[in-house]
């Protein structure tokens, strides 16, 4: 999404853009309420941006508004917390044929009350490194504030997960933890006991890109933008 929007905008501006996003997300991975920036010239009209992009933006991809970004504003570090929504269903016929591009389709039964108490010996500021791809010279310690489940009346079971950030491969490799343990494969305890570890443990599964969407970006008022970005920067890298 980034690439196809950086495309766009440099060719309808007729000018280089580069874009910083508030969660950078897998291929494959959805986001419904994702937050960019960009420097860009004085006298372009924000108001006008959405709609010259949504003539040449793919389907799949689209610009909802525009707007001058405050003193200091940074889309990656001034965020305090993202939110993310991975789907899943355990229905025996599987996804339905309208959503199965956002869901995915588990073919076992699968425990949502184990998976809730695997998911809340998790939560915490905490090392996340098994659970991560390392990036050089950057942290895996991630403040993890949400991690709940829900089965809704169509199958669905919703999971919502909000953190102050996500390391790579993080919200899929949650999940891929907690599956076995809703099918009864893995005892409730054993995601947390993965935390331990001091390197990516093998025995967990990444979670399929389709089922997960970026689902919103909090910021502080605008009078500490500036200060929130200087913070994530120092302790994050």
């Amino acid at each position: 999404m980034c690439g196809v929007l950086e495309e766009t905008l440099s060719r309808i501006l007729r000018m280089d853009v580069q874009l910083t996003v508030a969660g950078r997300t897998d291929a494959g991975v959805h986001a419904s309420a994702q937050v960019a920036h960009a420097d860009l010239p004085a006298d372009i009209d924000p108001d006008r941006l959405p709609r010259r992009l949504a003539r040449l933006l793919p389907a799949d991809v689209r610009v909802f508004q525009a707007t001058p970004a405050p003193e200091g504003f940074d889309a990656r570090f001034s965020a305090m917390r993202r939110h993310y929504r991975y789907l899943i269903t355990d229905a025996p016929w599987g996804a339905d044929p309208l959503r199965a591009r956002t869901v995915l389709a588990w073919h076992r039964p699968l425990d949502v009350d184990a998976m809730n108490a695997a998911a809340a010996e998790l939560l915490g500021l905490r090392d996340f490194c098994a659970f991560c791809k390392r990036r050089e010279g950057a942290t895996t310690i991630r403040e993890l504030q949400r991690f709940h489940l829900q089965r809704y009346h169509d199958g669905i079971i919703v999971a919502e997960l909000s953190a102050d950030a996500f390391c790579h491969s993080m919200v899929r490799s949650l999940i891929g933890a907690l599956l076995p343990v809703g099918e009864g494969k893995r005892p409730v305890g054993w995601p947390a006991e993965l935390l331990t570890r001091n390197e990516r443990a093998n025995g967990v599964s990444v979670a399929p890109a389709h089922g997960l969407t970026l689902v919103g970006v909090d910021y502080p008022p605008d009078e500490a933008l500036a200060a929130r970005a200087i913070e994530a920067r120092n302790r994050r890298g």
